[in-house]
């Protein structure tokens, strides 16, 4: 049984919950907030029994052997840091830091502490996920990929009338590329690597975030294009472009369906059944890491995160998005 401390209380820790009840090794011990009202309010919810408004001291507590971080982006390098330094292990939520620099450090409070630190990064643990991986030999030489990525922020009416929240703030390392974006690049790094060349370009907003853009990625022998945004929508399948035939895929941050188009009409569904809360395929990962004694997830590795985040600061770069977190 691996008992779980909650750092964040928000919308997804309640998603990641509901999912993780299910398996037989999670054990929900306790939940971090910075009030006691809300630490209380959200124990109540899932009863659980032990709450902190102290996080070194739920980091030093036994009563804790791994904590999912779902916090502010801005805050991800500090609280896991602060945990794997007193042993615990570590599932935090994407994107994993605010830039490459901080991604350096957890890795090394990791492996120094020899403890686990993995990026909730749900869409690259779903069954169909592994089917692209799978079949991506069935297209031949692979010349291109097209992900978007487009959900309108209900936030974003609230930001038209004057409030700005936590969303569309610098301060908390957000914005469409680090929200949205990573859900298109995250698997694009976990099938092909790092791209030789990365250009982005982006609508910024007068908050000092990006509204939406895009990106054009450069790999020997082919290219990628991703689009994102959280002040539109967009319904377009993702696109795997081979010499001998297309894979298609349904919604590129949980793939749910799966085929291939072959250049002479041939069409194969490759789509597999999975749960509808794809969250518990990431846990389901995190706790059989633990429990065999491994430090990093093969699927969402630390070199993954890492590569990732090496993107999002080229893009963010050449569209000056910058984070307070970047002038540490």
């Amino acid at each position: 049984m691996i008992r779980f401390g909650i750092i964040g209380t928000n919308k997804i820790t309640d998603s990641f919950i509901e999912a993780a009840l299910g398996l037989e090794d999670f054990s929900l011990a306790a939940v971090y907030s910075r009030t006691s009202e809300r630490a209380a309010e959200f124990a109540s919810k899932y009863n659980v029994p032990h709450t902190f408004t102290d996080l070194e001291e739920m980091a030093k507590s036994d009563l804790v052997d791994a904590v999912y971080i779902a916090s502010p982006t801005s805050h991800h390098a500090q609280h896991a840091i602060t945990c794997m330094k007193h042993g615990k292990h570590v599932l935090c939520e994407k994107p994993i830091a605010s830039n490459a620099r901080e991604m350096r450090e957890m890795i090394a409070a990791a492996k120094e502490n020899n403890v686990l630190l993995m990026e909730a990064m749900k869409s690259t643990f779903v069954p169909n996920f592994a089917v692209i991986r799978e079949h991506l030999p069935k297209l031949g030489a692979i010349r291109g990929y097209f992900a978007s990525y487009c959900q309108y922020s209900s936030r974003y009416d609230a930001y038209k009338e004057g409030n700005v929240m936590n969303a569309f703030k610098p301060e908390f390392s957000n914005g469409s590329l680090m929200d949205i974006g990573i859900y298109s690049v995250y698997p694009l790094v976990s099938l092909f690597g790092k791209p030789n060349k990365v250009k982005a370009s982006a609508v910024m907003l007068e908050s000092g975030v990006d509204g939406k853009g895009s990106l054009l990625l450069q790999y020997d022998g082919m290219d990628a294009a991703v689009l994102h945004s959280k002040i539109s929508n967009s319904q377009l399948p993702a696109e795997i472009q081979g010499e001998a035939g297309n894979m298609i895929i349904e919604n590129i941050s949980y793939p749910n369906q799966v085929r291939i188009e072959y250049r002479n009409g041939e069409v194969e569904e490759l789509t597999v059944p999975q749960a509808d809360n794809v969250m518990v395929y990431e846990a389901e990962e995190f706790i059989r890491l633990i429990q065999s004694g491994q430090h990093e997830s093969d699927i969402n590795s630390l070199a993954n995160s890492l590569t990732v985040l090496e993107v999002l600061d080229e893009a963010r770069s050449q569209i000056g998005l910058v984070f307070p977190a970047d002038r540490l």
